[in-house]
């Protein structure tokens, strides 16, 4: 028996990763990517913090404030499988292009809005902007498509990590300094941060654009061939007909959702809750930075223990942060900035434990041919359920306040635990042989080398 036995998982098919120069374009192609997430976490909050309190300015309601920010999942959720389907077809480089230049021209819609006080502008920015979410988010899987088996998780976890710099300096930037840009101008002091939105998701286009030579996923080999042009062959439901079929593939999209709605969803009303006990926009943008800070800076320890311990282990602590990170907002009053802090800094935590070992567990679940469309799957359930957790938290809020919309996000939270836990203890007892290989349909021994999901080196 093994110490930690868990399904089996396949490494690419198509190219040598320890190979020299694969590890040359690897470590080319994780400086780009690094470099794009900088600027991209930074249009991505500049864009997002500012919605729900500009909607809320604009139509004096403040479900249609959260409304406005939940539109940010919305947009991320329309575009996670047609972006991936574009890069099936021609690379990563296109693909993550697209999304950024979409992104930056919902910066300017977002610009207008504030400016002529026209709230569908809004929503249109908004959710273009999530076209920018999902393109952010997609560099992780850029970065794993030529990394080894023991690095892919540190490989994930440093491109989730690079958003750090950017998004915690934009967030205090944007309520900071981009509203006093704005004002100096003689604009709404909330048309700054859709500027600075713009501009910096312009900067990621080029940087992507000019330096990520070669593909990473067309030396992967991982691009749409002949041999696999069947009709449904990277199809949403196909892959999603994988993901189902696939315990370990399970629990990765699950950790995934779980996190995404729970982050969403209580973060959306936190500043609209904040400013209902007459907090400064400093503040909330103090608390959005913590916040960050915990969904990203700890990305590369993340991306380390999840390689060294074990995807699942990693899953069960992302679900013990976000239920105390959810219960600590819940027992926290519209004055209580710490609290706020404190409860928006553990769900932070909890989320990047959660997407970067459930992307890895996910990524290593398929061999390569597979691997895009799943991804595209996988992160288009992601961002609805973020839309959904969005979506409703503003009525939940009107209807039964704040704390009870937390409470509802731990318990929606212990649901993965005891998944996870029940996975854990399954793979624990079955021993590892090479008949578990195609224990789940969907998983080819014959595809690739086989190796536990669920320890590390």
């Amino acid at each position: 028996m093994a110490s930690i036995a868990g399904e089996n998982t396949i490494s690419n098919q198509h190219v040598d990763t320890d190979d020299e120069s694969t590890k040359q374009i690897q470590a080319h192609t994780t400086k780009v990517l690094v470099g794009s997430q900088v600027f991209g976490g930074m249009g991505l909050v500049s864009g997002y913090i500012p919605a729900a309190m500009l909607g809320r300015e604009i139509t004096g309601s403040t479900s249609l404030g959260t409304l406005a920010a939940a539109m940010l999942s919305v947009g991320a959720t329309s575009a996670s499988f047609p972006l991936a389907s574009l890069m099936y077809r021609q690379g990563r480089r296109p693909g993550l292009r697209l999304g950024y230049l979409i992104a930056a021209g919902g910066g300017l819609c977002g610009f207008t809005a504030a400016a002529t006080g026209f709230y569908p502008l809004l929503l249109l920015g908004v959710a273009m902007i999530g076209v920018g979410n999902t393109t952010n988010m997609s560099a992780r899987y850029a970065a794993a498509d030529l990394a080894s088996e023991k690095l892919r998780g540190r490989s994930i976890g440093m491109i989730v990590w690079a958003t750090t710099i950017g998004s915690a300096s934009g967030s205090y930037v944007a309520l900071a300094g981009a509203t006093w840009v704005a004002v100096y101008f003689a604009l709404p002091d909330l048309a700054g941060p859709y500027f600075l939105s713009s501009a910096v998701f312009l900067v990621s286009a080029f940087v992507i654009h000019l330096w990520l030579r070669p593909d990473p996923l067309v030396v992967a080999g991982g691009l749409r061939t002949s041999s696999r042009s069947g009709p449904n062959r990277g199809g949403l439901i196909r892959s999603v007909g994988l993901i189902t079929a696939n315990s370990n593939a399970r629990i990765a999209v699950g950790a995934m959702v779980t996190s995404q709605m729970v982050m969403v969803g209580v973060m959306t009303t936190t500043p609209l809750h904040m400013e209902d006990g007459n907090q400064t926009k400093s503040a909330i943008g103090l608390m959005m930075t913590l916040h960050i800070l915990g969904m990203y800076a700890f990305s590369p320890v993340i991306g380390w223990m999840s390689d060294r311990y074990g995807r699942l282990p990693m899953i069960v602590l992302a679900g013990i942060t976000l239920v105390a990170g959810s219960e600590v907002a819940a027992h926290t009053s519209a004055h209580d900035a710490t609290g706020a802090m404190l409860g928006l800094f553990l769900i932070g935590l909890g989320w990047g434990f959660g997407v970067i070992a459930g992307s890895a567990l996910l990524t290593e679940s398929f061999p390569i041919s597979d691997r895009v469309g799943v991804q595209g799957a996988a992160d288009l359930t992601m961002s609805a359920f973020g839309a959904i957790g969005g979506l409703s938290s503003g009525v939940i809020v009107t209807s039964h306040g704040y704390g009870n919309l937390s409470h509802t996000a731990a318990i929606f939270t212990v649901v993965l635990l005891v998944a996870t836990v029940v996975k854990l203890i399954t793979d624990w007892r079955k021993p590892v042989s090479a008949c578990d290989t195609a224990s789940d349909p969907g998983e080819d021994p014959q595809l690739g080398q086989v190796t536990p999901a669920t320890k590390g080196s």
